[in-house]
């Protein structure tokens, strides 16, 4: 399923990749794709990609904007209104189109279409002082691009609630659960809830 629907939506989605990446290029300096290394499949990193929606020295301005962080727990970072996200990123983080890129990640085998979220490392790191346990119980899982977090609320939902998704999900998994996260995804994105 993930080399069919990966595969297929490069193939399929590729003049919507050209046109945004083109936008990303002209609107900003910086590279069209965002690198972050990410904690996935049994703590293996790897480089997530996405189209890149903030200034180009956005990882360095994070130390200074910590203490806005809006995420009760501190183990996700997000605040709203986030001063480094360009114009063009608050529209592709609204319609998910960021995200494209990621299906590269799914074809090399590193990501899953549906699966819990790849945390970046800041994330991973304080999510294993808080409770080791359920940070290695998420990372017996293929991190996914859309998985029970973004269908239960996505930038809404706090860090607590978010682990307790995911850990529901890999205790329970199944391809029906698959299938009806990925059809749920398609409802959460059109209706642009818990985008940030």
């Amino acid at each position: 399923m993930d080399l069919v629907g990966s595969l297929g939506g490069l193939i399929l989605l590729a003049p919507v990749l050209a046109v945004v990446a083109l936008l990303v290029r002209l609107e900003s300096r910086g590279p069209i794709l965002f690198r972050q290394r990410r904690m996935g499949l049994a703590g293996n990193e790897f480089f997530c990609l996405k189209f890149r929606t903030m200034v180009a020295d956005a990882e360095q301005r994070l130390r200074e904007l910590e203490a806005r962080n809006e995420v009760a727990g501190g183990v996700l970072f997000k605040i709203k209104d986030d001063p480094r996200v360009t114009p063009l990123g608050r529209f592709l983080r609204r319609t998910s189109l960021d995200e494209l890129p990621q299906l590269w990640n799914v074809l090399m085998g590193e990501m899953s279409l549906v699966g819990p979220r790849p945390l970046q490392l800041r994330d991973s790191e304080k999510l294993e002082e808080l409770d080791p346990q359920a940070y290695f119980f998420r990372l017996s899982a293929v991190p996914g691009i859309t998985g029970p977090w973004q269908i239960g609320g996505r930038s809404n939902v706090d860090s607590g609630r978010m682990l307790e998704l995911d850990l529901g999900y890999v205790e329970n998994w199944s391809i029906a659960t698959d299938l009806r996260i990925l059809v749920k995804t398609v409802g959460v994105v059109l209706a642009g809830r818990g985008a940030c």
